[in-house]
Parts: C-alpha cells; structure tokens; sequence
C-alpha cells in the first residue's frame, strides 16, 4: 500500500491538531522534520499522522511534554517493558488525582462564598458583599500560611 502524502492542512484537519502545534512538534523534535516539495510545502506520510494522532492522545490525558517524548519513544519501541509504560500512566493518574482534591477544595470555598452572599447580602451593594471579605481573609490566611512555613525553613 503507498504512502499518502498529507499537507500540514490536512494533517492537521485529520488530527484536529492546529497547524502552530504540529510545527511546536516539530521544533521540538517530537515530530520528526517532513518531507519537503521544491516548494517548501511540508508533506506528512501515514507515520505522521500515526505519530501526531498518539501525541495528542497523549497531550489530551494531560501528559507534559517530556513524558509524551517518553511515551512516543516507549511506542515506537515496542521491544521494552511494559512496566515503563505503566509508571508513566501511574504518575499522571496521581497528579491527576491530586489537581482534582485541589479543585474540590476550590468548589468547596467558592461554595461557600455563594453561600454566605445568599445568606447575607444579596440584593444590596457590592461594597457590602460578604464574598469581598471571605477573599481577603482566604488571602491573608494563606499569606499567613506561607510566612510561617518560610519562618519554618
């Protein structure tokens, strides 16, 4: 079966990968450099595409850009051990779970900001809304959190 030469458009269309971030793969060097036309178009062959589709993938559960260069190699690889595969997954699934207790936390407040305004001052004044002062004491309690832990060190 032949090779089917793509134009970065196409490439990008077929992938939904825009074209300033297949040429940041590129640059990268998590694309490898296309084929070029005496005219300098680009032309993407299959593997490319292959390629770019598993990046994205990758990109779209969050993986940073130095575990996707791990991931693509690991899978183009396919002769290593599968346990590599699994400690990469492992550790985003654990930063994925931890940015998720971060935005609980962060529902939780906003939550009770909404709440306290219902409670307190909705229909007045801004300049007598309560959610103003829950920010600023949220603020100074953290900033009060970070002196003494800096105190600490």
């Amino acid at each position: 079966m032949p090779t089917v030469k793509m134009t970065i458009g196409i490439l990008s269309e077929r992938t939904q990968c825009t074209v300033a971030t297949i040429r940041y793969y590129e640059q990268i060097g998590l694309l490898p450099q296309p084929e070029r036309s005496s005219n300098g178009h680009r032309y993407y062959r299959d593997q490319d595409f292959e390629r770019l589709t598993f990046i994205k993938r990758c990109r779209d559960f969050g993986f940073p850009i130095d575990q996707v260069r791990s991931l693509t190699n690991l899978f183009e690889d396919g002769d290593r051990a599968c346990v590599g595969v699994r400690n990469l997954a492992q550790a985003q699934l654990e930063q994925v779970r931890a940015k998720m207790a971060e935005m609980r936390q962060l529902e939780a407040g906003l939550e009770a900001f909404v709440c306290s305004c219902d409670a307190g001052c909705t229909g007045g004044l801004t300049r007598d809304c309560v959610i103003f002062d829950q920010i600023a004491l949220s603020g100074a309690t953290a900033a009060r959190f970070v002196a003494t832990e800096v105190k600490r060190t």
